[in-house]
């Protein structure tokens, strides 16, 4: 049984959902999606942060592979994950919405606590 949940993609297709909601998460602090993408969201964004708060080249190479945006790159090392250096995970927080009217689908506020 897989440890993540496949979201109905293949695994292409999901990480590329990923790492869009990533960046999109870094970019602006907060994001509204479905519960389910949230949710794998979050898990991989906290590892990116884990990562990041050792800032050195090997580093930056390794996160460069999933965020491709240089400018949201930089704001990983320089203010999200200096930010986070003293708290050992539990860099996100998830907010319940009500149903999305047109397909009633449970939504999501993920954003950086």
């Amino acid at each position: 049984m897989a440890k993540y949940g496949r979201m109905g993609r293949s695994s292409s297709h999901r990480k590329a959902t990923l790492r869009n909601l990533a960046i999109a998460l870094f970019r602006h602090g907060r994001i509204t999606t479905t519960n389910a993408k949230a949710k794998e969201a979050r898990r991989f964004a906290e590892k990116l942060i884990t990562v990041a708060k050792e800032d050195n080249f090997n580093t930056r190479r390794k996160i460069a592979r999933d965020i491709n945006d240089k400018e949201v790159l930089n704001k990983l090392f320089t203010e999200i994950a200096v930010k986070y250096s003293e708290r050992n995970g539990g860099y996100t927080r998830t907010l319940k919405l009500e149903p999305r009217r047109g397909d009633n689908t449970e939504m999501s506020i993920l954003e950086l606590v």
